[in-house]
This record gives structure tokens, sequence and C-alpha cells, in this order.
């Protein structure tokens, strides 16, 4: 199996004292039971609506403040989960995109927390989590055709050797490193805050795992915790 090794800037303990996260190192096989991804989506858009985890309001209102803390509007551009789940409750549910982003994302919105999911193949050198110096390329889509656009200065991101493959922490993916389903080497990252358990994060890592072990039988994973030093 390929390696991941991902870095997280020492200096992130200034706005998010605490944060850990989990990286999920996915080797994928074929997708032999595309249904499993359809009704892991559908069960947590329910759950979240009905029997909602304890410490979502709390978590992602912290998550609110530490987007403050480097500049970002939480109420023009949320974290990933808040994201999602507005439109779980717009909606009662969310369509289905792609068999491997549902399970992703079925993970972000019954567990709160940002999770991204990456082509680990289309990396140049390892993922790292920084501050921004404004320069870093970031390749996107505006009115449906491609763009590059940059961040601010002082912006959270995560990058690789060539530029930014995620604006505002965990708020957009770039077009280069995007999972989906085609993909072979998978990673997965499940950010959280100390108002989220440490138990309930090992427990949605887990939980992506075997979701997509019953999606794509015979996919190997890897599972390693990224706390702040």
């Amino acid at each position: 199996m390929s390696l991941v090794t991902p870095s997280i800037d020492s200096r992130l303990a200034g706005i998010a004292p605490g944060f850990r996260a989990l990286s999920i190192l996915v080797e994928a096989a074929p997708i032999n039971h595309p249904e499993v991804a359809a009704a892991a989506l559908a069960q947590a858009c329910q759950q979240m609506l009905n029997d909602d985890v304890p410490w979502a309001d709390a978590h992602l209102s912290d998550w609110d403040e530490v987007f403050k803390a480097f500049g970002a509007k939480p109420k023009r551009t949320p974290c990933s989960a808040s994201a999602l789940r507005k439109r779980v409750v717009k909606d009662g549910t969310l369509p289905p995109l792609d068999p491997v982003v549902d399970i992703y994302n079925a993970i972000s919105i019954r567990y709160a927390i940002p999770v991204g999911g990456e082509n680990l193949a289309a990396y140049v050198g390892a993922p790292r989590l920084t501050f921004a110096s404004g320069d870093e390329p970031f390749d996107t889509q505006k009115e449906g055709l491609p763009v590059v656009e940059y961040p601010d200065a002082g912006e959270v991101i995560w990058r690789d050797d060539l530029g930014v493959t995620c604006r505002r922490w965990n708020w957009r993916q770039g077009i280069r490193t995007r999972l989906d389903s085609k993909a072979q080497t998978m990673w997965f990252i499940l950010e959280s805050l100390p108002s989220m358990p440490l138990a309930a994060l090992e427990k949605a890592g887990a939980e992506l795992v075997n979701n997509l072990q019953q999606l794509m039988p015979g996919a190997k994973a890897q599972i390693h915790l990224l706390e702040l030093a």
C-alpha cells in the first residue's frame, strides 16, 4: 500500500487548540455493492434529523469560531459539515453523487464533522495543512469554466507541492485532487475539535472504512491519528 504522511503546521495551535484528525488511506477495489453508498447516505440524513449526535451544535459552532480566527466568514463560507447539514435540513436528504463521495458525505452528516476525500495519485508531495502566503494556485470552476484563484494571505489551506488542494481549511476542494469512484488510492481526512469526543472521531473513522469495504470488498485501509504538537 502507498504511504501518506500529512503534516499539520504547529502554528495552528494558536487558533485551533486541541485540533486532531484521522488520516485514512484506502487502496480501492472494484465496486461490487453500490447500494451500500445510497443506503448509508439516506440513513445518515435521517439520523441527523431524528437522532442527532449530542456534540453536533457545539462542534459546528467551534468550527465557526476557528474560521473567524483566520479571517473567514462562516455564514458565507462555512465548514464543509455545516454546509452539508444545512442542505439536509432544507431538503430532508442529500441526492446521491458518487458512491465513494456519498459514503464520506454520510459520515460528515451523521457525525457533524468535516470530512475530505482526495485522489492521492494526483498529489505532488505530501498533503499539509498550513497558513497560505497568498500566491498558491487553486484550481476551481466559475460559471462552469475552469479558473485559477488564490487564497488570502493567512488563510488556512490544505496544499501539496503544486498548490492549494482545499481552501479555507475544509470549505472547498480543488478539482485536480478531487476524489471519485475511479480513484485507486484514496485519502480521507476527518477533522475534529475538542468538543467532539475522541471516541466519536475514532468511531466515525471505523464506520467510514467499514462502509467503503462493504462497497468495495477487498479494499485495504490504514488509519492514523494526527494531533497538533
